[in-house]
């Protein structure tokens, strides 16, 4: 039996994925990330080709979850002050005034992430990583929960940046839509006819109720096997020598959350091997950075984390507790 507080939890997570599905047609596995990585304060970058529906699922997700939403087009011509806020002198006064930016929210949509030059992609920094900004040398808090959805175009598309190392490490969570097939893109059709469903969503938590689901993730059992298999994976990236950067501590933790949060999903108050299998790609892959041989060899990050998945014993223990 689960317990109450792991049971709330995953009750929550299936209403929001629900809500989010009857606007988001396709892989429902996608919209499971994205509600994990809200559960676990993680951050998400929407990766795909234009028109697939990413600025969609995140207007969908804040309306599901019942947070404060914003939206920051990203261009070439933005600065970081268009994000973060600026102080502007008011006469009545005679002082300066803080303007917030949209960084003052809750769920933050930073659309087309990589249209923006890397001095102002690096402004949500701060941001992601200590839930506050600096603005000339004073720290204002953000609104919690803060959480940021970027959507990002491949980057071999025309007027786009590649995002830093050290930004790309502070999202939990890759996801990807991808085309439909014939039956879900008919299905778009069909559900888009009469207008937007975005319009019909209801929020099925909210935001002052976040705080206690999340204290549900420590109840979610994970054998000390398990996380010790956990590490031996991401530490295995960082060897490898088809990879010039692994991934980091900060994704150690977070496969350890998103691991627990998968399971709240799964309906269960326990990790099992699989679950650290079946997330490492969206955790892991957008933090490895392939060399420059292997990537002229054809080599792909993809086939070296599957490759390390494959060859890393998975614990006994883990198995005897997914039967």
């Amino acid at each position: 039996m689960m317990d109450p507080q792991a049971a709330e939890a995953s009750a929550a997570l299936h209403r929001v994925v629900d809500a989010v599905g009857t606007v988001i047609v396709g892989d429902r596995s996608q919209i499971e990330l994205c509600a994990i990585a809200w559960l676990c304060g993680g951050h998400v970058l929407i990766e795909d080709v234009p028109g697939v529906g990413k600025t969609m699922l995140a207007k969908a997700l804040a309306g599901a979850t019942g947070c404060q939403f914003d939206r920051v087009q990203f261009t070439p011509d933005l600065l970081p002050s268009d994000i973060t806020g600026v102080n502007i002198y008011n006469p009545s006064r005679g002082a300066f005034e803080f303007r917030r930016g949209p960084v003052f929210t809750q769920i933050l949509l930073a659309d087309e992430i990589n249209r923006a030059t890397p001095k102002t992609q690096s402004a949500l920094l701060e941001a992601m990583e200590e839930g506050q900004v600096t603005v000339d040398g004073t720290t204002h808090a953000l609104p919690q929960p803060f959480v940021v959805l970027a959507t990002q175009n491949p980057i071999e598309y025309a007027g786009t940046f590649p995002l830093p190392e050290a930004q790309v490490d502070r999202f939990l969570i890759r996801v990807s839509l991808g085309y439909l097939d014939l039956a879900g893109e008919i299905q778009i059709l069909d559900r888009f006819e009469r207008g937007s469903p975005l319009a019909q969503i209801e929020p099925q938590v909210s935001a002052d109720q976040l705080p206690r689901l999340r204290r549900a993730l420590p109840t979610v059992h994970v054998d000390p096997s398990l996380q010790a298999y956990l590490v031996r994976v991401v530490q295995r990236t960082r060897s490898h020598p088809e990879l010039a950067l692994g991934a980091s501590p900060r994704a150690s933790l977070g496969l350890l959350h998103a691991a627990r949060g998968l399971a709240l999903v799964r309906g269960r108050d326990y990790v099992i091997p699989d679950d650290i299998k079946e997330l490492a790609p969206a955790v892991l892959l957008h933090r490895l950075v392939l060399r420059a041989a292997a990537e002229l060899r054809g080599s792909a990050a993809a086939d070296v984390l599957a490759e390390v998945l494959d060859t890393e014993p998975v614990p006994a223990l883990g198995q005897r507790v997914a039967g």
